[in-house]
C-alpha cells in the first residue's frame, strides 16, 4: 500500500460521483419532460416512434400497465435475441463463420442480455458474430439500461404526486432516456475510445507475427461502440472473454480510468436525478452518500486485502509485496481493485483482473458487495430504486422505535409498502441460496466446478450472486455452459431483475394515490447523519444475516485453510 495507491483509488470514485452530478440533472430534466439542448433533434426522432407504435406519450399508465409493458417490452427483445443467437450461422456480418449457439446457451445469453446483467458462459471472440454483438447484444445493452431507469422515473413520480392515478408512460420514459442519454453519451464516449486506441472495424481477424517468428490470427470487433455502452449502461458484458483486461478493449492506463469511472457514473447520476425529480435533494443526497461510505469502505479494505503477499509465496521464501495473480501487471493492484469494487457495488459485471484469483477475503468482499442488493450505486435507476426500498425500510424500523406512523419523502409508509419492500429484497437471497443448496448436491452442477472444497462452494455461490444480482461477473474457475448452469442462472437472473421491478411499482402505485404530507414535528429527517447511519445499518444486517453462513462455509473458510496451510511447511 502506498500513497499512490489510495490516490488513484479516491480519484476513481470520487470522479465517478462528481461527473454524475451533472448529468443526473440533466437526467432528471429527460424524466420530466423539461426543455433540454438535444430538443431539436429528438424531438422528432421521438414523434416518429410514437406514431410508429401508435403510443400516445400523454396518457400516464397505472403502476400494473406500467408494468404490463415493461415485462412485455422485455419478452419482446428476449424473443428477438433468442432467434439471433439460434439462427446467427445462417444471418449476415458473420466473417468468422460461426454456428448458431445452443438452445440453453441462447436462452442464458437472451435472459441475460434483456435483464442488464450480461453473464457469459461462452466467449466473445470465438462463439458469437459481428451481427450478434452488433445488433443483438449491444441493442440489449441500451434497452436494458433504460429499463431500470424508467422504474426509478415511476417511483419519483409517485412521491411527487399528491392522491395522483399514474406513474408515467412507460414507452415515453424507455424512448427518452435511450434517445437523449444513452445514445449521446456511447456515441462521444466510443469515439473518445477509438481516439484512444480501442479498436473499431468490421472486419473479422487480423494476422500478426510474434516477438518469436511465430503467427498469429488475432480477433477483432467493433469493439469501442459495445464497450462504451457496456460500461455506461452498467451491463459488463464485453466481446472479448477477458473482458476488459484485454488490451483492444482496454489498452492504456488512461483507457483503464476512463472505463472505471464510467462504470459507476450514470449509477451516481439516477441518484442525482432522483432527487431532484421527487424535490428532495438533500434526502436522496444522504441515500448517496451512504452508498459512497459503504463502497469507499470496501474499497480501502479490499486494496489492504490484496496488497498483503499470499501465505504461499512467503512460505515459500519469494519476495511479493501484493497479490498479483489474476492481475494486468500494467495495471497494478489499486485499478484492479477500485474496478472490483466498482463492479460488484454496482450492476456491472465487467472486469479487468480475475476474480476468483483474489485473496479468499477478496473474493468474499466482491460477494459481499453483490448481496447487499447492487446498490452501491447500482444499475441505471434500478440502484436507487432498491435504495430507496432501503430507506423505506429505515422509516419503519424507526417508526417501531418510536411508536409513530412512518413517513418518507411527504408520504405515509404502511403495511402495503412494507410488503412489497419485503419482497424486493428478499428474492436475492431465495435465489442465491436456494439454487446454491440445490447445486452442491447435483452432480450435473458439480461437474462445472474446477476446485473442490470451500472455494468450490464459492464458485457456486459466486455465479448465482452474479445472475441473481443482475451482476455479470464470475469466478472463472466454473465451467456454467451446461443445461443446468444455463438454465438455472437464467431463471436467478429473471427472478433477480423483474420480481424486485415490480415490487417496486407496486410500491410506487401505492404511494401515487396518497396525499402528499408536509413534515410534522414528529417526522424523522431523513437527511442528517443519524438517518445516513440508519440506513447503513438495515442494509448490512440485511446483507449480513441473510449471506454470512454461506459466506463462511466458502470463502471464509478458505482464508483460514490457506493460513493453516502455510503454517504446517
Amino acid at each position: 500500500m502506498n500513497i499512490q495507491g489510495w490516490a488513484e483509488i479516491a480519484l476513481t470514485l470520487g470522479l465517478a460521483a462528481l461527473i454524475g452530478w451533472p448529468i443526473g440533472l440533466y437526467m432528471s430534466r429527460v424524466w420530466n419532460g423539461e426543455r433540454t439542448w438535444l430538443d431539436p433533434v429528438m424531438k422528432p426522432v421521438e414523434a416518429l416512434f410514437y406514431r410508429a407504435a401508435g403510443v400516445s406519450p400523454r396518457q400516464s399508465q397505472g403502476w400494473l400497465s406500467y408494468a404490463g409493458a415493461l415485462l412485455t417490452f422485455n419478452a419482446a427483445g428476449f424473443l428477438l435475441l433468442y432467434a439471433i443467437l439460434r439462427l446467427q450461422a445462417g444471418l449476415p456480418l458473420n466473417p468468422q463463420g460461426f454456428e448458431g449457439v445452443s438452445p440453453h446457451l441462447a436462452f442464458n445469453t437472451a435472459v441475460s442480455f434483456v435483464t442488464n446483467t450480461n453473464w457469459q458462459s461462452y466467449g466473445g471472440e470465438t462463439t458469437m458474430s459481428t451481427l450478434t454483438q452488433m445488433t443483438g447484444l449491444t441493442v440489449q445493452n441500451f434497452l436494458s439500461a433504460a429499463t431500470g431507469a424508467t422504474i426509478a422515473a415511476a417511483l419519483a413520480r409517485a412521491f411527487v404526486a399528491s392522491r395522483g392515478e399514474g406513474v408515467g408512460n412507460f414507452w415515453v420514459d424507455m424512448t427518452r432516456t435511450t434517445l437523449w442519454v444513452l445514445l449521446p453519451l456511447s456515441a462521444i464516449f466510443a469515439v473518445v475510445l477509438v481516439g484512444l486506441g480501442v479498436t473499431q472495424t468490421l472486419q473479422a481477424s487480423a494476422a500478426a507475427t510474434g516477438l518469436e517468428g511465430g503467427s498469429q490470427t488475432l480477433s477483432l470487433f467493433p469493439t469501442a461502440s459495445q464497450l462504451a455502452i457496456k460500461q455506461l449502461g452498467i451491463n459488463g458484458g464485453g466481446i472479448f472473454n477477458v473482458n476488459s483486461a484485454h488490451p483492444f478493449e482496454n489498452p492504456t492506463p488512461l483507457t483503464n480510468l476512463l472505463t472505471a469511472i464510467s462504470i459507476n457514473m450514470l449509477g451516481w447520476a439516477a441518484f442525482f436525478a432522483f432527487g431532484r425529480t421527487v424535490l428532495a435533494r438533500k434526502d436522496v443526497r444522504a441515500l448517496a452518500i451512504a452508498a459512497l461510505v459503504l463502497l469507499s469502505l470496501s474499497g480501502a479494505a479490499m486494496y489492504a486485502i490484496e496488497t498483503q503477499p499470499a501465505p504461499a509465496l512467503v512460505a515459500a521464501g519469494v519476495d511479493a509485496s501484493a497479490n498479483m495473480e489474476g492481475k494486468e501487471v500494467r495495471f497494478g493492484v489499486p485499478a484492479s481493485v477500485v474496478w472490483a469494487v466498482q463492479t460488484t457495488g454496482a450492476s456491472s459485471g465487467s472486469v479487468n483482473s480475475m476474480h476468483a484469483s483474489y485473496m479468499p477475503l477478496g473474493g468474499a468482499l466482491q460477494m459481499f458487495l453483490m448481496q447487499l442488493g447492487e446498490i452501491l450505486p447500482g444499475g441505471i435507476g434500478s440502484g436507487i430504486a432498491i435504495m430507496v426500498v432501503m430507506a423505506v425500510l429505515s422509516v419503519f424500523v424507526a417508526g417501531l422505535m418510536v411508536g409513530r406512523t412512518p413517513e418518507y419523502l411527504g408520504k405515509k409508509i404502511e403495511a402495503r409498502e412494507i410488503q412489497f419492500a419485503m419482497i424486493a429484497v428478499l428474492v436475492l437471497p431465495l435465489a442465491v441460496l436456494g439454487f446454491t443448496a440445490v447445486a452442491a448436491i447435483l452432480p450435473a452442477a458439480l461437474a462445472g466446478l474446477l476446485n473442490d472444497g470451500p472455494h468450490g462452494l464459492s464458485e457456486m455461490l459466486y455465479a448465482y450472486t452474479s445472475a441473481a444480482g443482475n451482476n455479470g461477473s464470475a469466478f472463472a474457475g466454473l465451467t456454467a455452459n451446461s443445461p443446468w448452469w444455463n438454465t438455472t442462472l437464467g431463471i436467478a437472473m429473471l427472478m433477480g431483475r423483474f420480481v424486485p421491478a415490480i415490487a417496486v411499482l407496486a410500491i410506487a402505485g401505492s404511494l401515487v394515490a396518497k396525499p402528499k404530507l408536509a413534515p410534522s414535528p414528529g417526522t424523522l429527517p431523513t437527511h442528517g447523519p443519524l438517518f445516513i447511519g440508519l440506513v447503513i445499518g438495515v442494509i448490512l444486517i440485511l446483507g449480513g444475516l441473510q449471506f454470512f453462513p454461506a459466506l463462511a462455509l466458502g470463502p471464509i473458510v478458505e482464508h483460514f485453510q490457506v493460513l493453516d496451510a502455510v503454517a504446517r511447511l
